[in-house]
Parts: structure tokens; sequence; C-alpha cells
């Protein structure tokens, strides 16, 4: 039987394991920390339980997917609920406009709140970025790569000329909506891949097709149900998890990784995965001298995505402000991200991000709101906060709010705040960043690091800093992937096309 360690539980390991598992390998995943599921983690705060990491589920199917693949019945693991009128957005006029259950009744919002004619657009930006989504759907995501001739495929070359590489999103989004609203509205569908409106590639509107057209979802219980769902599943196909248990080590002998040390000593194994920050990972756990095409400084130059300042807030009150997902906008969104990628530093008047998943789902948090409060950050060394500044930065934030009408200091009964250097230290994240490199360049956001090492044979990458790329779909995307490659090679087909 063939023995594979894969090292991290987040959702690409777990999605990895289970799929692994259930066509005929021995699976080990070893985890430093006592959860699976990485930054998709809950937190307890008295009565209020947080979902840390991904709030905004697309793309349910992918889940379900990997467990069919195994043999499994997706609902025994957990069940997903598409949300009503999923987000608010306010904006800094004092206008908001509200997500809608279809891409008609959106465009009836619209019309409502910026014109018909940008109602008519957002129609033909929704089949634009319907184009672009299938594109990637159908070339870029179900595949693997080792080497730049892998992106060189004419089919694939073609594909990557559809989905508008050379166009920035805001670029885009400027063409496409005369409202400059509905611009900042859309633009922000960068921050979910960590980068700036203003240079990353528009192929990455797609988000936006997920959530404006195929909708917004709530796992049941909390969305780290993913997570547990994933691991419950592996243990099911006989996973082992050694959890408080940091590899330091990837053994490597005439060029193949051959195991892994731990403080416990050395285990060996057929094939490892590594699923975990490669830009921090990689170089930690395997000497240079043995991975000469991935140095150290190729990885130390890498740009960085935006990091998170996130506060949770157990409130002793529902606020009726609130839906499930609001975002309150800038006043000048092309300076918050001047701040945060040329500068370096927090924005002055941030975008905010709120999560109340008790709107929805009121046993997770039954005696009040559980505010997921998350503006973007600076990575490393600009989200560098001390305690004080923690403080201050909290109070703009709240400051800010109470702006827009929403008081959440006087209901306000439990409170934590994780920063940039809390990532860095918790997941190893590349200079605390939330996916790794940005896409702002192209080469970043189309050449993501290869799912296979080009110096080591026997170990594999997966997770959001591999292709590709963040988000808990992509991530899980990636490690099925990856466990078809790998099956691959022991003659075992996941024939999914």
């Amino acid at each position: 039987m063939t023995k594979s360690i894969i090292i991290g539980a987040g959702l690409g390991g777990l999605s990895c394991a289970v799929l692994l598992a259930a066509h005929g390998h021995d699976v080990s995943v070893y985890e430093k920390n006592s959860t699976a599921g990485g930054k998709l983690r809950s937190y307890k705060l008295g009565t209020h339980t947080f979902d840390f990491g991904p709030n905004t589920i697309t793309m349910p199917w992918v889940f379900n997917h990997v467990l069919e693949l195994a043999g499994l019945t997706p609902s025994d693991y957990f069940q997903f609920k598409r949300l009503s009128k999923h987000t608010r957005h306010h904006f800094s006029n004092g206008s908001l406009l509200d997500s809608e259950d279809s891409v008609e009744e959106s465009a009836q919002a619209i019309s409502r709140f910026a014109g018909q004619k940008d109602a008519e657009q957002f129609k033909k930006y929704m089949q634009r970025t319907a184009a672009l989504y299938h594109t990637a759907s159908s070339t870029f995501f179900p595949r693997t790569f080792r080497s730049p001739a892998d992106y060189l495929s004419p089919g694939l070359f073609r594909a990557l000329l559809k989905v508008k590489p050379l166009q920035t999103m805001h670029h885009f989004h400027a063409a496409a909506f005369d409202d400059p609203r509905l611009q900042q509205l859309f633009d922000r569908y960068a921050t979910y891949i960590g980068s700036s409106p203003y240079q990353a590639p528009a192929t990455f509107s797609l988000i936006s097709y997920l959530e404006w057209a195929d909708g917004v979802y709530y796992t049941t219980g909390g969305n780290t149900a993913i997570a547990s769902g994933l691991e419950k599943a592996a243990k099911d196909l006989g996973v082992r998890f050694y959890k408080n248990t940091e590899v330091t080590e990837i053994i490597v002998e005439q060029q193949r990784a051959a195991g892994i040390r731990t403080n416990d000593g050395i285990t060996a194994a057929d094939h490892i995965v590594l699923n975990g920050d490669l830009l921090t990972q990689f170089p930690s756990l395997v000497d240079e001298s043995l991975r000469p095409r991935f140095t150290n400084r190729k990885a130390e130059r890498t740009e960085a995505s935006i990091s998170a300042f996130v506060i949770m807030a157990g409130l002793d009150t529902r606020l009726p402000l609130l839906k499930h997902h609001q975002v309150f906008f800038s006043s000048d969104y092309k300076k918050e991200f001047h701040e945060l990628f040329t500068l370096n530093r927090y924005a002055g008047e941030p975008t905010i991000y709120i999560s109340n998943s008790s709107y929805t789902d009121p046993s997770v948090s039954p005696e009040g709101d559980n505010l997921f409060i998350l503006v973007n950050a600076p990575s490393l060394p600009g989200g560098e906060l001390t305690i004080s500044e923690q403080a201050a930065y909290r109070d703009t934030i709240y400051d800010l709010l109470e702006e827009k009408g929403l008081f959440i200091r006087p209901h306000l009964v439990h409170e934590k705040i994780v920063t940039p250097a809390d990532m860095a230290d918790e997941y190893y994240a590349f200079r605390g960043s939330i996916y790794g490199a940005a896409s702002n360049k192209r080469r970043d956001a189309f050449l993501r690091a290869y799912n296979e090492p080009a110096d080591i044979s026997n170990l594999s990458f997966t997770g959001g800093s591999t292709h590709p790329g963040g988000g808990s779909p992509m991530v899980v995307l990636s490690g099925r992937e990856t466990a078809r490659t790998i099956l691959k090679k022991d003659g075992i087909l996941l024939d999914y096309s």
C-alpha cells in the first residue's frame, strides 16, 4: 500500500487526504495546530462563536464533489444553505444596495439605485463574467502544473487570451458601469485574492459572477463545518491525524522526497504533500541546496498579498441594521489601495466588512450578534502593530461605523483582535498575508507556484499559495487535482471531465 504523508490539515490537505485514502493510500496528516481546517477555524468568546477564515462561501458543489469522488454522501458531512439577499453594500454618500436573489432581481435593484443604463450594463457584465468563469473552470482549474511548459499548450494559451489578462479589474469595471459606486462594488472582488483592483487582471472579475449569479452560501452550524466534515470523512476512510505535531524537515534522498522529521523522529513515505504556505514552508523544510529552482531569494522577492485586521465582537443584542454580510466602503478606494500596497501601511479610512452569521443562524450566538469585522491590512512589516496601536485602530473602525449609524461599543461584551503578525505566527503565513503572493503582477496572477517542485520527485504542493489560488473552493480544487495527479501515477484515473 502506498504511504502518503500530508503536512498541514488545511482544506487543500484535507481534500487531498480524503481522495488518496478513498483510492487505496495509507494516509497520515501532520498538523502543528490543535485543529484541522487551517485558517477556517472557530473561536468561542462566551456564548458567541465566530468563523475565522472564509466567511463568504461560494461553489458548494466543489466541496460536495470531493466526497462524491470518495464514494461518500456529502450531506452526511455538511449541508449548505443559499442565503437570500446575502450582502448589503453601504457607500460613503449614505446610499446602500442589497444583493438580490437572481441576476434579474439585482438588475432591477441596480436600476432603482443607479439608473436603467447601468442595470442593462449589469446584465451584460454578468454575461461577460460568466464567460470568464466557464473558460477558467474548464481550462485552468482542473489541472496541475510542474513547469513553464505546462502553461504553453495551444489550448491553454488560447483560453488565457479570452480571460482579459492584460486589462485591470478597475479598467474593466470602469468600462462596464457609469456609476462609480458600482465600479467600487465590483472592484472589491480583487481583495478576494488579496490584490488591488488597480493592478490585478480583469480575469478575476469572474468571482463576482459566482456571488451574483450562483449565490452565496452558509454551512449549517458555521462554515467551519466544512473543515470538520472533511476531517470526519478522512477519518472514516482511515486517515490518521497527528495534531500539535510540527514537521521540521522533509527528508530528501537522491532528489526524491523520502520522509519527514518531527520531534518524534523520522517517518518514511512514498509520497509527501505539503499543504502550507509554500513561500515560507518549502524554504523552511527543505535545504536550499536541494531546490535550486526555488531559492530563498525567489521567495523573499515575491510581492505579498494583503493581510487583514480582524475584530471579533460579541454583542449583548442584535442590531437591526445588519444582515449576514455587509460592506461599508471608503470614500476613496484608490487612496486606500495606494496606502496598502505602495506605502505598506494601514488605510486611514478603510473599507469595513462585517459578517454576522447569527443573522442566519442564531444558535451560533444566542445572546447577541457575533460580528466578524475585517479590514484590509498591509503585509508585514507594515502590518506590525503594538498593543496600543491595535487599540487605536480598533477605535478608528468603531468611530467610522458610528458615523454610519452602527454603534457597537455600547453593546460589546466580548472582543478579540487578530493582526497580520498573529497570522504569520499561527499559520506561518508569508509576511502575515492571507493569500501568499499577490496577483497584482501578471506573472504572479497566472503563473502561480507549481503543484510539484522541479527539483524533487514524490513531493506535491497544495493550498492557497499554489495553483489555482486562494479562496476555499480553489483550495479544495487544489487538493483534488493534487490527489488526481498522484493517483494517476498509480494507474488510477479520477475521470470527471
